[in-house]
């Protein structure tokens, strides 16, 4: 039973093999409306969805992305790919970091790369992120079925299957978590060194 268990959970690491990602080719070369942002966004996103009715972008998201300048203003109430650009990148943050913290981070490279004249736009940016996290999205999935087995070790004594299962659940878990914590802690730590230079 505990063999099966452990191969389930091997099977879900391995569907995020097949994640929903937003290529750069599937972005549209085309300035869009709200409603179709929003449609294009669900439909592209959705094997992300918790739950099936969860909202993977809303109008009031977008509202309140402009408003804490996140997003640059539509044109004409029209978004850019550029816009798209920027609206994945802030769904990806946002599970993790707070508004202001990922206002801080897109700032530098909205302001130096939105409309650019310099060769390099952010559907340039794009493409690179997306290449390099698409690359390594198998070490990801090694690096998780690691974290299960070194979790199942640490109980391996235990005689009782229920009471093992529950405690190697928990310990692989907690191997995810600190994981995701000491990663953010980075990224907070960045944030606030890019901060620190700014203002001095």
């Amino acid at each position: 039973m505990h063999e099966k268990y452990d191969r389930d959970i091997i099977d879900l690491l391995r569907n995020f093999q097949k994640i929903d990602y937003i290529s750069p080719e599937d972005i549209p070369n085309i300035d869009l409306y709200m409603d179709q942002i929003t449609t294009f966004m669900d439909e592209h996103l959705k094997s992300s969805k918790r739950f099936d009715e969860d909202k993977i972008l809303t109008k009031t998201m977008i509202n309140n992305y402009s408003k804490n300048d996140l997003l640059p203003p539509s044109e004409k109430k029209k978004y850019s790919p550029e816009h798209m650009v920027l609206l994945i990148f802030i769904y990806y943050f946002k599970n993790f970091l707070s508004i202001s913290d990922i206002q801080c981070i897109l700032e530098p490279i909205t302001k130096r790369f939105y409309r650019s004249d310099s060769g390099r736009d952010l559907n340039d940016v794009y493409q690179e992120i997306f290449q390099q996290q698409f690359d390594n999205i198998d070490f990801e999935v090694r690096d998780m079925v690691r974290k299960l087995r070194d979790a199942n070790k640490s109980f391996a004594e235990i005689e009782d299957e229920e009471e093992r299962k529950v405690l190697s659940n928990f310990a692989f878990i907690c191997s995810l978590a600190f994981d995701i914590w000491v990663k953010k802690s980075m990224i907070e730590t960045i944030i606030d060194k890019n901060i620190m230079e700014r203002d001095s």
